[in-house]
């Protein structure tokens, strides 16, 4: 009896705040749907364009490497504040060294993943057929 009327409790209680809440729900669902139509529709054309599994790789190299920080240091010649940018711990002066510098750590984590992906399929290949 008691926890029948406990249990009602809780589910009034789980729809008020349901109702309460439904707008950010309902966008975020929406916002997800919406980005799962883009990420469909991008795989599809994907199929036909020889040159999709390079892009991806890159991107995922991208996302293992950090992004230029761009920091304040004091100079000691100029006695003021000047804007650097930071790429793995070194500082540049212009941007462009900077992001240059990261473009070619992305190149080298792709390169790297393309020399190990023959052995990675060899192993898988091997491992399929017992050996």
């Amino acid at each position: 009896m008691i926890t029948d009327l406990v249990s009602t409790f809780c589910i009034i209680v789980a729809a008020i705040v349901l109702y309460r809440f439904r707008a950010p729900i309902i966008d975020r669902l929406r916002r997800f749907d919406r980005e799962n139509q883009i990420r469909i529709a991008q795989q599809e054309r994907e199929c036909d364009d020889p040159v999709a599994h390079f892009r991806h790789a890159l991107a995922v190299a991208e996302d293992q490497v950090e992004p230029v920080a761009e920091i304040r240091v004091h100079d000691e010649r100029l006695g003021i504040g000047v804007k650097r940018f930071q790429f793995l711990g070194e500082q540049y002066a212009l941007r462009s060294e900077a992001e240059r510098a990261r473009a070619d750590k992305i190149r080298a984590i792709t390169q790297e993943y393309y020399r190990e992906l023959p052995r990675a399929l060899q192993a898988r290949e091997d491992e399929k057929l017992g050996r």
